[in-house]
């Protein structure tokens, strides 16, 4: 494997902590989970006000926190699997935050994303918005059953521009609306072929469908 460092991103409910768990467990790699236990979560959805800012810096240091944890723990392990990229915190930013809140936010975005580690490639998972409720309404975690299906929208659409124009880091963009790597091990067996071909610039894979 000639990826060290591998993220998987996509918008909330597509998979990421399912794949990145089992792709650690393939590779023998270390697997770095994001905090989502964020005490602001649950008021931000209620819509308070301020909760937005709150949940984002909170967000924004933990990722912080795990990152500067990475520096040390990768000397350990060969190959690392994370299932965020720290670089998506601004998508929820530009999204959730007023102006005013934005220019705070930059300052200490800024000063905490100078120096961390970047990925050697990134895997961008794609869905449709219907399978994301569906997915989200299977793992039944309470804070996420009362997001509202137009936020998740914007989320979604969100994240498509953002890895449209997305150039840091080699990107492997897959389509899994109509698979799951989780039940059928041949999903995820086409998936790993998919990044072991990897080399750099954007893919794109669109897998048949799986079958029952």
């Amino acid at each position: 494997m000639r990826f060290r460092y591998i993220a998987v991103e996509g918008p909330i409910g597509v998979g990421k902590t399912s794949l990145t768990g089992l792709l650690s467990e393939r590779l023998g790699a270390q697997q770095v989970l994001e905090e989502v236990d964020n005490p602001f979560l649950r008021e931000f959805y209620h819509d308070r006000e301020g909760a937005a800012l709150q949940a984002q810096l909170y967000f924004l240091v933990a990722r912080y926190r795990q990152q500067q944890e990475l520096k040390q723990a990768s000397l350990f392990k060969p190959i690392t699997v994370s299932d965020y990229l720290f670089d998506k915190d601004k998508i929820f930013a530009y999204l959730n935050l007023t102006d005013t809140e934005l220019k705070l936010y930059e300052k200490f975005y800024a000063i905490l994303s100078e120096g961390l580690p970047q990925p050697d490639l990134v895997i961008y998972l794609q869905a449709t918005t219907d399978v994301l409720v569906k997915r989200i309404a299977r793992r039944r975690r309470d804070f996420e059953q009362e997001i509202a299906r137009r936020y998740l929208e914007a989320v979604n659409e969100a994240y498509n521009y953002f890895f449209y124009h997305y150039a840091r880091t080699p990107l492997l963009v897959i389509n899994t609306t109509e698979i799951d790597f989780v039940k059928r091990s041949q999903d995820l067996d086409e998936l790993v072929k998919q990044v072991e071909r990897m080399e750099g610039g954007t893919r794109h894979f669109v897998p048949a469908p799986s079958e029952d």
